[in-house]
């Protein structure tokens, strides 16, 4: 455990994020979720948490097993082909995570999600959280799109609305 992510995480008060990611701002994201996936047979959730809680610092959660603990919660793993893909910004580390569902994980890889996840987090140190997560959200799309593009009867399959823990 270090004591200065424990120290960050207790004193990271919930209205910080109410600040950078106002609730015009996760209507916008959720509406660009949605008109993404018009474009597409996949599946994306936003997800951001302020801050972990002391017993999970303490023994040593990072936000990439808090994301995957996240995307089983969530269920986005549960769509039809596998598509389902998560955003989580775990605001007092300034961290982002990808998680893919296996089916476009393959097509994908770590290395691309990665990427998504650096350029996300440099729009976050540049102060602009709303306009980086718009842009990782993109990002997730395009990649979604031509691997599994969408048709007239593509079902939406996972609620759109950012999840704000």
């Amino acid at each position: 455990m270090k004591p200065f992510r424990l120290i960050r995480h207790l004193l990271a008060p919930a209205w910080w994020l109410r600040n950078k990611l106002s609730a015009t701002a996760l209507d916008r994201i959720e509406r660009t979720i949605r008109e993404s996936e018009a474009r597409h047979a996949g599946q994306i959730r936003f997800v951001v948490e302020h801050a972990l809680e002391p017993g999970a610092i303490w023994r040593g959660q990072t936000a990439g097993d808090r994301a995957l603990q996240v995307f089983s919660l969530l269920r986005v793993w549960d769509t039809e082909h596998n598509n389902g893909v998560l955003v989580y910004l775990l605001f007092a580390d300034r961290d982002i995570e990808i998680v893919a569902d296996r089916g476009i994980h393959k097509h994908i890889g770590t290395s691309a999600w990665e990427s998504i996840c650096q350029e996300m987090e440099a729009a976050f140190r540049a102060g602009r959280f709303e306009e980086g997560v718009i842009a990782g959200i993109g990002s997730v799309s395009r990649h979604l799109e031509k691997h599994f593009p969408g048709s007239a009867n593509t079902a939406n399959e996972l609620p759109d609305r950012p999840v704000v823990l």
